[in-house]
C-alpha cells in the first residue's frame, strides 16, 4: 500500500500550480524500450509509490512499454515536497507525458490514481493528444459526496488505510515507520479527500474501462457512473477481492488493459 521512503516531507509545501524542478522523471520503466508498440502508464493509489507496478511488464508482451508514474515525495524523488492538490499535480504529469512519444497509450489508475489518471488525461487532450485510446479506472466511483471530508486524524488515517487492506498494512505497527509513511499518507488523503471533478469538464475521446473488486461494495456500484465521462466505448469488469483485488489479479488486470477494444 505504501510507497518506499527514506525520509517524510509535510503536506502543502508546493505553491499549487507551480512546476517543481526536478532532474527526476514522473515516468518509471522498469523494461524501457527503445520503440514500443504500445504504452501502459500506471498510477499509484493513495500512498502507493511506482514500484507497485515494478513487475507488470512480465505480464506483457515485449512490445509494451510498462511506465509507472512515480509522485513527488516517496522513492527516490523523497527529496521533494509532496504536491497536496490534484491541480497542482496533473499538469504536470500531463507535461512530461506530452513530451513522450505518441505511441498508442493505454492509461490505468488504481484508487486515488484512477482520479489522478483520468484528469491528466483531460489535460493531455486539451493539447489536442490523440493518442490515449482508453482510461482504466480501478478501485474508484466517479461520484465524490459534494462537500470536503472533515480533516483527519493520524488513527483516522490509519484505521481507512488498513480497512482497505493492501501491501504493508503491518508497518503501522512499528513507530518509527509510522512516523515515516504519515506524512505521504497524509497528504495523499488531503490530496483526494479535497478534489472535485468539475460538472463542465469536456467529455473525454478515449474509452474507459472501469475495474473493481467484489468486496469493495462503495466502488463497485458506481462503477458504471464512469460511462458518462466519454464519447467513446465504456466496458466493466469485477474481480473477485476486495479494495486491491488487483494484487492477485495482476496478471488478468494488465492484459486486459492493453487487450484490443474489438477483442
Amino acid at each position: 500500500m505504501i510507497a518506499q521512503v527514506r525520509g517524510c516531507a509535510r503536506l502543502g509545501e508546493t505553491i499549487p500550480g507551480r512546476r517543481i524542478e526536478s532532474h527526476v522523471s514522473y515516468l518509471v520503466r522498469h523494461r524501457p524500450l527503445a520503440a514500443p508498440a504500445l504504452r501502459l502508464v500506471c498510477f499509484p493509489h493513495a500512498g502507493g509509490g511506482a514500484n507497485f507496478f515494478r513487475d507488470w511488464h512480465r505480464h506483457l508482451e515485449p512490445s509494451v512499454d510498462v511506465v509507472a508514474v512515480r509522485y513527488p515525495g516517496r522513492e527516490n524523488r523523497i527529496d521533494e515536497p509532496l504536491i497536496p492538490t490534484m491541480d497542482a499535480l496533473s499538469p504536470q504529469i500531463a507535461e512530461e507525458l506530452l513530451d513522450a512519444s505518441p505511441v498508442p497509450t493505454v492509461f490505468l489508475g488504481h484508487s486515488m490514481g484512477a482520479a489522478v489518471a483520468y484528469e491528466t488525461l483531460l489535460r493531455l487532450e486539451a493539447a489536442g493528444a490523440d493518442h490515449v485510446t482508453r482510461l482504466c479506472v480501478s478501485g474508484r466511483a466517479l461520484a465524490r459526496p459534494a462537500a470536503p471530508a472533515a480533516p483527519r486524524t493520524d488513527e483516522d488515517l490509519i484505521a481507512a488505510v488498513t480497512s482497505l487492506g493492501g501491501p504493508h498494512a503491518q508497518i503501522w505497527q512499528d513507530p518509527d515507520l509510522r512516523e515515516l509513511f504519515l506524512p505521504i499518507v497524509r497528504n495523499d488523503f488531503h490530496l483526494i479527500d479535497t478534489y472535485r471533478r468539475r460538472e463542465d469538464s469536456p467529455l473525454l475521446r478515449a474509452g474507459v474501462m472501469a475495474l473493481t473488486g467484489d468486496r469493495d461494495p462503495r466502488v463497485t456500484a458506481g462503477a458504471r457512473e464512469w460511462s458518462t465521462v466519454t464519447t467513446g466505448a465504456f466496458t466493466s469488469h469485477v474481480f473477485e477481492g476486495d479494495h486491491f483485488y488487483l494484487i492477485p489479479h495482476a496478471e488478468q488486470v494488465a492484459r486486459l488493459a492493453v487487450a484490443r477494444q474489438d477483442a
